[in-house]
C-alpha cells in the first residue's frame, strides 16, 4: 500500500509505528529530523518502504500528489538520464510498482539485453603455481614457494570474464534482489555471470573505466551504481525494509544546471572547488554568456534577513571569478509561495570596484502534462528568468 508524506512537514502521530520505526533506526536520522519527540521531513524525498506500506516522500509542488510524484519523478529522469516510458511513470502512481521497482526494471532489462550480445571479457594478469610454464618465469615467487621441481610459479594474462565490471553487476544484481517483488530478469542476469565471483564491493572505492569495447555498459553500470548509493537498507525486530532517498538541495542544483546548460550557450558547471588564497568557492552555475554565476538554493527565502552566509558567497564569487559581476539566488517556488518577492530588484553588495550585482529569483517547478512538455515548459521558464532585467536598486548589506 501506498502513502504519501511530504517535505519539510510532521508526520501524523496516525503513522505511530512508522514514527518509531525512524526513531529506532539510527540510518534515518539524517533523512529526519526529531523535534520534541515529533519526527519531521527533511529535504529528502523519494520511498520508504516498512511493513509491506510504501511511503513516497515529496516534493510539494502540486496540490495533486500525483503530480507531486509525477514531477519528482521527471527531475530524477532528466538528472539522471533515465528512460522510462509514460506507462511505467502511470505504473508508479496507480501503486502497480513503486519508483525503485520500475528503475531496477529498467536496470535490468538494459544489462540482459547487453548481455545477450556477449558477456564482456578482459585480459586480467594472474600469478600461480603450475606444473608447466605458462607465461612469464616468476624468479623471486619461485625461489620463495618452490622447494620442489615439479611446480612452477608463472603469471600470464587470461582473458577472462571475471573481471571487475562483471564483479560489480553480479554483486548489483543480488543487492537489488532485496528492494524487489519482482525478480525474474535479475535472476536470468544472474545466471549468466556463472564463471563470475562473487563478494561485497565497496561502491565507493569502484576502479573501472570505460573504452570503445566495454562502453555499451556504461548506462547500466550508472544506473546500477545510483540505484544502490541512493537505497539504504533498513532492520526492524528482524523485519527487512529500506529507504531510497534523494537530497532535493543536490537534485533541484543539478536539475537546475542541466536546464540552463541546454539553453544558454557557454555554461560551466564546476565540479570542484576553486582556491583563490585561503579561498575555496564552487559556484553550481556559471553562465559565461551572460557574466553570471548562480546559486540554487532548496530552502525557504526569508525577506527580512537573507542568509549572510548566502550573501558572503555571492559577494566573493563576484570578486574573484573573472569577468562575473552579476549573480543570482534561485529558490524553487514550491517553498516559497506565501513570500512576496519582487524579482526585478537588484541588490548592491559592496561599493565602488568591488560591488557585485544579486538578484534573488523563484522558479515554478509545477506542470500539469507529460515529460517531454514539462521540461520544455521549465526550460521557457529559465530562459525567461535569465533574459529578464532589473531596473530598481536596492542595498543589501
Amino acid at each position: 500500500m501506498q502513502k504519501y508524506l511530504y517535505e519539510y512537514k510532521e508526520i501524523s502521530s496516525l503513522n505511530e509505528k512508522l514514527i518509531n520505526h525512524i526513531k529506532e533506526n539510527k540510518s534515518l536520522h539524517k533523512y529526519f529530523k526529531e523535534d520534541w519527540g515529533k519526527i519531521k521531513t527533511r529535504q529528502y524525498c523519494g520511498i520508504l518502504n516498512f511493513e509491506d506500506n510504501d511511503y513516497y516522500v515529496l516534493p510539494k509542488i502540486a496540490d495533486e500528489e500525483s503530480k507531486n510524484l509525477d514531477i519528482f519523478i521527471y527531475m530524477l529522469m532528466y538528472v539522471y538520464d533515465i528512460k522510462l516510458s509514460n506507462e511505467q511513470i502511470a505504473s508508479c502512481e496507480n501503486e502497480k510498482h513503486t519508483i525503485i521497482e520500475v528503475l531496477v526494471q529498467l536496470f535490468a532489462q538494459n544489462l540482459l539485453s547487453e548481455l545477450k550480445k556477449g558477456l564482456y571479457k578482459e585480459y586480467i594478469t594472474e600469478q600461480e603455481n603450475l606444473t608447466t610454464l605458462k607465461g612469464k618465469y616468476l624468479i623471486n615467487e619461485n625461489l620463495k614457494y618452490n622447494f620442489t621441481k615439479n611446480k612452477i610459479y608463472c603469471e600470464y594474462d587470461e582473458f577472462s570474464e571475471n573481471n571487475t565490471l562483471n564483479q560489480f553487476f553480479l554483486y548489483a544484481i543480488k543487492e537489488l534482489q532485496k528492494y524487489v517483488k519482482n525478480k525474474k530478469i535479475l535472476k536470468q542476469c544472474e545466471l549468466i555471470f556463472d564463471e563470475v565471483e562473487s563478494f561485497k564491493m565497496d561502491i565507493d572505492r569502484l576502479n573501472i573505466y570505460f573504452n570503445r569495447i566495454n562502453q555499451r555498459y556504461k548506462t547500466s553500470f550508472e544506473m546500477a551504481l545510483l540505484l544502490l548509493q541512493k537505497t539504504i537498507p533498513l532492520f526492524s525486530k528482524g523485519k527487512k525494509s529500506f529507504a531510497f532517498l534523494f537530497d532535493m538541495n543536490i537534485l533541484f542544483e543539478k536539475f537546475v544546471g542541466k536546464i540552463i546548460n541546454e539553453i544558454e550557450e557557454d555554461v560551466f558547471i564546476p565540479k570542484k572547488y576553486k582556491e583563490f588564497g585561503s579561498l575555496k568557492l564552487k559556484p553550481d552555475i556559471i553562465v559565461n554568456s551572460k557574466n553570471l554565476i548562480i546559486d540554487c538554493k532548496y530552502k525557504r527565502i526569508d525577506m527580512q534577513k537573507i542568509d549572510r552566509n548566502d550573501k558572503y558567497q555571492m559577494y566573493a564569487y563576484g570578486n574573484n571569478f573573472q569577468g562575473i559581476k552579476k549573480t543570482m539566488l534561485l529558490y524553487p517556488k514550491n517553498l516559497n509561495k506565501d513570500i512576496e518577492l519582487n524579482e526585478s530588484v537588484v541588490h548592491n553588495l559592496g561599493n565602488n570596484d568591488k560591488k557585485v550585482e544579486l538578484q534573488i529569483k523563484k522558479i515554478d517547478l509545477s506542470f500539469n502534462g507529460k515529460y517531454r512538455e514539462y521540461i520544455e515548459d521549465i526550460k521557457k521558464k529559465m530562459k525567461k528568468i535569465l533574459e529578464e532585467k532589473g531596473w530598481e536598486y536596492a542595498r543589501l548589506y
